[in-house]
């Protein structure tokens, strides 16, 4: 009975040890990584569907190690709004050391529940991009690419200029829109303010002093450590935060994001565009073929499809394609040179202007187009050429390559009524418009069917 007993009562313990384990439920923390990358639709979906995953799991919050300098201003309004409206504590990182959120890191930054920066990083000049070139009176269109003036008013106050109204029009809603984010989060609006009109940048020790970030964390452990026990406010309610000994749940851009976060790199849209235009022209040049025709499309749409992802500028478009336009030109009549510099010109301009940005980042690298633009000149000029001397080389073959041949008359006479002629070593039947003798020279001006009109020499 004893043994009974005992071993109803170590059953018990084993059940009730393995009710505990399965009813723990470890608190987790997703991370999101956006490392040494432009704030672009395609981040920004990345995060997005990041944020949404985190709250459907219920996470603890969600953590985005940040370093980027800048990028886009649609997509840091979307960003931003998603973060204001999450409802799982958004944490945003500063890191790894040497890190920056530059532009619209600091509107992420500021949107956040908690901010953190790693040591050696910075924070500030608020200069956010526009996607892509609108017309400055169409609604929507923003883009801070200079430092703004300020004056003072009669009473001593700041007051935001600009020579153009639209930028200052432009101006006044990007400050708008950073003091409402460091209102919500109770953060500093004086500096938030100054980072957008004067493009002001801190280091972490400033930006803690300040009071623009809550933590200094020297790596993710010890920003875990530091996180936990704090509280934060979501929609009214006090949440308090559990992340120290919480499970890690990482979340990489899946295989389609990389892809396009590929394309949105400024240096592999401009090798796409000059790529596609290559395909064409060989297609152009070499009829037949069809693969070359078919690449240089998909490139073309493929550095398309980039431009929608950087801040473009149109008109650098445009230059691109007149230097093209003027290679050929130079291939086909004789611009001694001229053509060719301009088209030289005009390739570099367009490419040099092809992404209008602030940011390096997001701006054509100098070697590559100057590499680029030389190859395409040379490039151009050698297979339209060969082309254009193609069509002029003489026929060697067929019945076409008898015209301007010379040969002897070889019956009694050649007239309008008839005759015969001997030319490339066959006998062929001719006329004339004047009477020609045997043995006198001729040469051939025509040819119809099997025979030939000839004229004396």
């Amino acid at each position: 009975m004893r043994s009974i007993s005992a071993i109803l009562i170590l059953g018990i313990f084993f059940l009730f040890s393995l009710q505990t384990t399965f009813s723990s439920n470890p608190n987790e923390v997703f991370i999101l990584d956006l490392n040494d990358v432009t704030i672009n639709p395609v981040t920004a979906d990345y995060l997005i569907h990041g944020i949404d995953q985190a709250q459907k799991e219920d996470a603890d919050c969600l953590i985005v190690k940040l370093d980027t300098p800048g990028g886009l201003l649609d997509s840091t309004h979307k960003i931003v709004k998603k973060i204001l409206s999450s409802k799982v504590p958004i944490v945003v990182y500063i890191s790894p050391s040497g890190a920056r959120a530059g532009s619209a890191g600091v509107f992420i930054t500021y949107a956040s529940h908690i901010a953190a920066m790693a040591p050696s990083t910075n924070i500030g000049a608020a200069h956010p991009v526009e996607l892509g070139w609108k017309n400055p009176l169409e609604k929507g269109f923003k883009k801070i690419d200079q430092p703004p003036k300020e004056s003072k008013d009669e009473e001593g106050e700041k007051d935001i200029s600009e020579d153009d109204p639209m930028k200052s029009k432009i101006l006044n809603d990007t400050v708008a829109f950073i003091k409402a984010i460091a209102q919500k989060r109770k953060r500093n609006v004086e500096w938030a303010v100054k980072s957008v009109t004067q493009s002001d940048s801190i280091t972490e020790i400033e930006a803690l002093e300040k009071g623009v970030i809550e933590l200094i964390a020297k790596d993710e452990k010890d920003l875990l450590d530091q996180l936990d026990g704090k509280t934060v406010e979501i929609n009214g309610n006090a949440v308090t935060l559990h992340t120290k000994d919480a499970l890690i749940k990482r979340m990489d851009m899946d295989f389609h994001q990389k892809f396009f976060n590929t394309l949105a790199n400024p240096n592999i849209a401009y090798i796409f565009l000059i790529l596609g235009f290559y395909g064409l022209l060989y297609e152009i040049t070499h009829p037949g073929f069809g693969i070359p025709g078919i690449a240089g499309g998909i490139m073309l749409i493929l550095s398309f499809f980039s431009m929608q992802l950087l801040p473009t500028n149109y008109a650098a478009v445009a230059l691109i394609f007149l230097a093209v336009v003027l290679f050929i030109a130079e291939a086909k009549v004789a611009g001694m040179g001229f053509l060719t510099a301009g088209g030289l010109v005009s390739m570099i301009l367009g490419s040099m202007l092809l992404f209008d940005s602030p940011i390096p980042m997001m701006r054509v690298s100098v070697s590559l187009v100057a590499g680029l633009s030389i190859t395409t000149a040379a490039i151009t000029i050698f297979l339209v050429r060969a082309v254009v001397r193609s069509h002029q080389r003489k026929v060697l073959s067929g019945k076409e390559e008898l015209i301007g041949e010379e040969g002897v008359v070889y019956s009694e006479t050649v007239s309008e009524k008839g005759g015969k002629v001997f030319v490339h070593g066959e006998i062929w039947n001719a006329r004339a418009e004047e009477k020609i003798k045997k043995d006198e020279k001729i040469k051939v001006v025509a040819l119809k069917d099997l025979s030939m009109k000839v004229k004396r020499i």
